[in-house]
């Protein structure tokens, strides 16, 4: 058995900490109890920060962390799509897998213990069956041409009996509303939800939302100067729009768990529109690739209100410097003061199991459950410090 103590428990049951609290566990990691101490200086082991749950990265592309260092900050989407596009395949497989294995690595020793990764290929695949993280792999479509769309549908299920051969689990996802025909769009958001997940980026960026509602802007610009067909113009956000497209394929309301990524453009039509149309809505939020892109910030306080669950992502090393879920959920509470550390972690930790179904593992520190345990240090008080950093323990 192992015992640890610390100033402040985060056990997530709740949002506030327990002070000088103590979880014990078995030499396998399950939880066995937790508590207050009445002697904090007689403890194996105190520390002073916070203790709580391994986290949850509920959106990653961990493929892509071979593009670290390599991107221009603050370009916008449109500038963005053209630097992936140049920069996307620049290195052999082995240097890519030899980076990606790298991420995954420093994540789970800074106490990410389960990922929603987005994948376009197979490179991740054989890292991920033999690490200890858990991952669903979420095996992105993109494809404008709707006469492409069976081809593209075909490519990616094959895919998918790849991923599934390595053990993993995997199915299709939509990418946006701007990379897909409609009919692709439907037919893919089908094909995923069927393993009851769909993990999608939604709202971006106000350049998204301009090409979807007006047929104009940068994003609208850059798509007809390369010869890409342009999604339809819809008058309406591109949440609505995916919306109307999940639709026209399955019943509705929509049954299993549905990642919304992003929702820098979130407005309470959408809101309205997400909870209407979907029975198990999730918001997942990245901010510092929003700053890094394009210097924007999701909404918040609406995000908040709405009761949809909010988890937290890092995007991948092309749109960030870190894959640190701390550092994410500093730059959150700076930006938004109002939110508490034990609310940050519930998103981060409990809000991302549950979009997983891995809640009876993940996600708390309860008696039976499994969840990784993750130190915080350097706080402020109950709040995190610029200084802080994480490690498993």
């Amino acid at each position: 058995m192992k015992r640890f103590a610390a100033r402040y428990l985060y056990a997530l049951t709740g949002q506030e900490p327990l002070e000088n609290g103590f979880v014990e566990l078995d030499d396998d990691g399950t939880v066995l109890r937790t508590g207050i101490s009445t002697n904090p200086s007689a403890e194996p082991v105190f520390l002073d920060g916070a203790l709580c749950p391994g986290f949850v990265n509920a959106h990653c592309h961990v493929e892509l962390s071979y593009m670290k260092g390599l991107f221009r900050k603050g370009t916008g989407m449109a500038g963005f799509i053209d630097q992936i596009n140049a920069l996307r395949d620049t290195q052999t497989l082995e240097e890519k897998v030899r980076k990606l294995s790298d991420a995954m690595d420093r994540m789970w020793s800074q106490g990410i213990v389960a990922m929603a990764d987005i994948s376009n290929c197979a490179d991740s695949f054989a890292v991920k069956q033999r690490h200890p993280m858990y991952t669903r792999t979420f095996l992105e479509v993109f494809g404008a041409v709707p006469e492409e769309c069976d081809d593209v549908m075909r490519g990616v299920l094959a895919l998918q009996k790849k991923a599934e051969s390595y053990g993993l689990d995997a199915a299709p996802t939509p990418h946006s509303c701007y990379t897909m025909s409609p009919e692709l769009l439907t037919a893919s958001s089908a094909q995923g939800l069927k393993s009851g997940y769909l993990s999608y980026h939604s709202e971006e960026s106000d350049e998204e939302e301009q090409m979807m509602r007006t047929g104009s802007g940068p994003m609208w610009d850059n798509r007809v100067a390369n010869g890409i067909p342009t999604p339809p113009v819809t008058g309406t956000s591109s949440l609505v729009y995916f919306l109307d497209r999940l639709r026209a394929g399955v019943p509705m309301p929509a049954g299993g768990n549905v990642l919304l990524v992003h929702e820098c453009c979130l407005d309470e039509e959408g809101v309205a529109a997400a909870k209407a149309a979907l029975q198990h809505p999730y918001l997942a939020v990245c901010p510092l690739s929003n700053l890094f892109i394009h210097n924007m910030l999701p909404p918040i306080p609406l995000m908040r209100r709405s009761g949809i669950p909010i988890c937290v992502g890092t995007d991948s090393l092309s749109s960030n410097d870190d894959l640190c879920m701390v550092d994410e959920l500093f730059c959150l509470q700076q930006a938004f003061p109002e939110v508490t550390l034990g609310e940050l972690l519930v998103w981060a930790c409990r809000n991302g199991a549950a979009f997983l179904g891995k809640e009876q593992i993940l996600g708390t520190l309860e008696a039976g459950k499994r969840p990784g345990l993750v130190f915080i240090s350097d706080l402020d008080g109950k709040a995190l410090s610029s200084r802080s950093k994480s490690v498993q323990l």
